[in-house]
This record gives C-alpha cells, structure tokens and sequence, in this order.
C-alpha cells in the first residue's frame, strides 16, 4: 500500500495490525518455521534408458485407475469413460506415466482438501497439508484486506489499484508456498463432448504411458446424471507448474496429438495448489483460476 493512500484504513491501531499481517506475510519464512522447506526440482522427464528401468504406478490397487499388469486396451476398454459411472470409488479414471516415480496415491491434505484430494501423485517429501494451510491463511489475509478496501470510500480507480496489486501478491505467496513445500504439479486441461471422450482420452492415456506427456492423466467418468451436452474434462499432469520449459513440451505433444490448435478452444493450465485450496473460476477473491495458457505459449 502506497504510504500516502494508508489513511483510510480505519483507524490507526486497524491500520497497524491489517499493514502488518498483510505485508508481512512472507511465504518463505511461513514454509521455515512449518518445516516444509524443499529444495531441488522434481525430474520433469526421465531420459530414454529410464525405460529399462523399474516400472512406477502410484496408483497400484486401485480400481479406477490402470494397473501395471493390464495392457493398454484392457485399461480403455474396462473404464471407458463415457460409459463409465462416476460413484465414490470411481471419481476420476486415472493413469499414471511408469517411468516417473511417485507417491503412491492417498490423501494426505485431511480436512482442507474434501472434494479436491484427487489431483497428481505428489512427489517424495511433499507438504501438501501445511501448504494448503498457509495458502488458505493468505487467502484470508486478501479478503481482510478486500473488505476494508470496499468500506474505504476512496476512488473506484485508488480501490481497483491496491486490490489488483494485493490480489497479484497474493497469488505470488501461494506458488512460492507451494514451491518451498512441494506441491509443484499442475494441469493442462481439455474439455470435450461426450460423444468424443473415449477416443480423446484414448489419445492422452497411450501418450501419457508412452512417456509422451506428463507425469500422469485423468478424465472425468459419466456424471451420476448424465448430461449429454456437459463437456467432459481430462486434466494432463505436469511435475512442477513453474518449469515452463516442461509445460511447453508437453502442451506441443497435445498439438502433435491434435488436441490443441487451429480451430479448437485455448486451454488452460492450472497449478494443483490452485485446486487444492478451491481457487476455481468465479472464486470470491476475483483471482484468475490458472496460470498459463495455449496461447501463452504461441512463438
């Protein structure tokens, strides 16, 4: 906040308390003193002789997702998802690339992630929990900070201002949070129609277990009411939402596959941490829902 324009803060003892939880909010320091400081980049890609190697499926056991033992056309062809039902064991249908080592799948963010726990296999020593936590925390921070804003009678331009400036800091704390705890991945995300999920995910799920795409896939099974014109999404998972080398290539196979281009929508990219705090579009906080997209990415 500009010094000249802190007058309107309510009073001073307000102003005092509200300047000092929101500037001092320090993402780094927050990841210190909760002990989920990381340091190192995961393995965006394994190279070539990884495929001689031991095979990975975090997924293992559970039935919504491929098994290491069945070929890729039994997986297609026992979980097709425009005939597959959504229910509590089948939320998404999953595939994992098998040349990634991951965590093996659970919810281990408890409470602040009901709803949003089935996002990409994290990575070793990854704090999901505690970074939701902090990110939450910073997401109250902007709302304080919003509601005095609103009440401050000051200029629609002097408002737009700071709360663009806050909203834009606040977004920065939370992928630093998740950076320091290691919660890195994050999606590109296609929508598509019904009549065209099968061979779409057909694509994604081949490539995926090729080791063409990310560290793993999902698409979303037939909803409990089937909607026949409700788009359908298949998220594509990325190991670390600020390596923009990775994204790109893996956006570039999606062109190649031909799921992204001339005469298809733009695509978006969403960091899990985004989801995992319930950040979506239209979200209370006036905040953008993803990163990056397609054309982000345009030379």
């Amino acid at each position: 906040m500009d010094s000249d324009d802190s007058e309107f803060y309510g009073s001073p003892e307000e102003r005092r308390q509200l300047q000092s939880r929101v500037d001092g909010f320090d993402a780094r320091a927050w990841a210190r003193q909760h002990s989920v400081w990381g340091f190192g980049s995961p393995c965006r890609r394994p190279s070539a002789s990884a495929k001689s190697a031991e095979l990975h499926n975090p997924y293992a056991g559970i039935s919504c997702a491929r098994q290491l033992a069945e070929t890729l056309d039994d997986f297609l062809s026992r979980l097709p998802p425009a005939t597959t039902d959504a229910s509590e064991d089948t939320p998404w249908i999953f595939i994992c690339n098998p040349y990634v080592s991951r965590k093996k799948r659970h919810d281990d963010g408890g409470e602040f992630m009901k709803g949003n726990e089935f996002e990409a296999p994290t990575e070793d020593e990854s704090h999901v929990g505690l970074v939701v936590e902090g990110g939450m925390k910073r997401l109250e921070l902007l709302t304080e900070f919003r509601q005095k804003l609103e009440l401050s009678g000051r200029s629609a331009a002097l408002v737009k201002r700071e709360l663009v400036q806050e909203q834009s800091q606040a977004v920065a704390d939370i992928l630093r949070l998740a950076q320091a705890g290691k919660v890195r991945s994050g999606k590109w995300m296609l929508f598509c129609p019904p009549s065209d999920v099968n061979e779409v995910w057909g694509r994604v799920a081949r490539a995926t277990a090729h080791n063409e795409l990310g560290i793993a896939a999902k698409v979303s099974p037939r909803p409990q009411f089937d909607h026949v014109r409700k788009d359908r999404i298949i998220c594509i998972y990325t190991s670390d939402f600020q390596d923009k080398s990775d994204v790109g290539r893996v956006l570039r196979q999606l062109r190649n596959l031909k799921l992204v281009g001339p005469g298809r929508p733009i695509i978006y990219y969403k960091p899990d941490i985004f989801t995992y705090i319930g950040l979506s579009h239209g979200n209370p906080w006036g905040l953008a829902a993803s990163i990056y997209n397609s054309k982000t990415f345009e030379s």
